[in-house]
């Protein structure tokens, strides 16, 4: 039998492998940022801008790099520092079609599987894409996001004139919950996705807190692919190795978080899930942009190169260095 003292260390441990932070210690949120389409790289530097500055929060944002450190977005095999999300109180994932080595990927499924709160942005429904005869591609391609984030990538009603007009109308739903106080309609010029109706679903579990409808659409088939649909939802659950709350949105354009709506919509939902929604008025939060961010268009091969993990997290809070100022290279 055990004696004594082997039963309290393995107690301890255990403890401390599950507690929160301590008490009065503000919450760390690890953002990643990982896609080459709708500039994430700049979106999370601002949305972790913001909750530094008015919440306290403490942020780690992750990127993908290439081979000499810089930011690159094209890269999909490399987003280094992912094991500091052992530590982390919530994790912000915002990826497109990654294909990261397993000891960049384990991280990000252990912390699914510890049943902490996580936020996703628009191509987290196909975070991952590994080729067919990878191990896990089967799990991870369509499964994993449809099982922890609520839906996979199914299809879109198509960009038209990329960043010139919106290409949705957003109205809340759910005006009473948390993250939807203060929020009004917006336009918002990510092309619609499809994620509910025409036979597929969102879980049962899911909150649909705002709809979105496809100014123009490239489906001709509105009964299979409804022209409204939610754009965003939250999960409550207890199942285990499961996210205990998740908060999802399909938006994602850089210009869309030019709305003060879209973002106090995600900032709030960010404290939901991090169960601070105490902390959110009546009237939603204030949620003014960062005085340097000045957000790049969407599209291939359009992000900003040549800019250290440094200059693309202060960035938001300063003007642009002139080597940078003319956006796309």
């Amino acid at each position: 039998m055990p004696n004594l003292l082997s039963i309290i260390v393995i107690l301890m441990s255990s403890t401390l492998q599950s507690s929160p932070p301590p008490t009065g210690e503000p919450p760390l949120v690890v953002l990643i940022a990982g896609d080459e389409e709708y500039r994430s790289e700049e979106t999370l530097p601002m949305l972790a801008s913001i909750l530094r500055r008015d919440h306290g929060f403490r942020t780690r944002i992750l990127f993908s790099l290439d081979e000499d450190g810089l930011v690159d977005p094209e890269r999909l095999d490399h987003i280094p520092g992912t094991e500091i999300l052992a530590d982390a109180d919530l994790m912000i994932l915002f990826t497109r079609f990654r294909a990261l080595p397993e000891d960049q990927v384990r991280p990000i499924l252990d912390y699914a599987r510890s049943g902490r709160p996580i936020v996703g942005l628009r191509t987290a429904t196909h975070a991952f894409r590994y080729p067919g005869d990878h191990p896990r591609a089967d799990a991870l391609n369509d499964d994993w996001p449809q099982e922890v984030l609520g839906q996979r990538w199914i299809t879109h009603h198509g960009h038209f004139d990329e960043g010139s007009a919106p290409l949705t109308a957003v109205t809340p739903l759910e005006t009473d919950h948390p993250t939807m106080r203060g929020v009004g309609p917006f336009d918002a010029f990510s092309w619609l996705y499809h994620v509910d109706g025409g036979g597929d679903s969102l879980p049962d579990s899911a909150t649909h807190l705002a709809m979105g409808r496809a100014i123009k659409s490239g489906h001709g088939d509105s009964s299979r692919f409804p022209r409204s649909n939610p754009v965003t939802w939250a999960i409550e659950r207890t199942d285990e190795g499961l996210p205990n709350r998740v908060f999802f949105t399909t938006l994602g354009h850089p210009y869309d978080f030019r709305s003060e709506d879209a973002r106090r919509m995600l900032v709030q939902g960010v404290l939901w899930s991090l169960g601070k929604e105490k902390s959110i008025p009546e009237q939603g939060l204030p949620v003014a942009a960062p005085a340097g961010w000045k957000p790049t268009n969407a599209g291939f091969g359009g992000h900003r190169r040549g800019r250290t993990t440094d200059a693309a997290i202060a960035e938001p809070d300063t003007h642009p260095l002139p080597s940078e100022a003319s956006g796309r290279p």
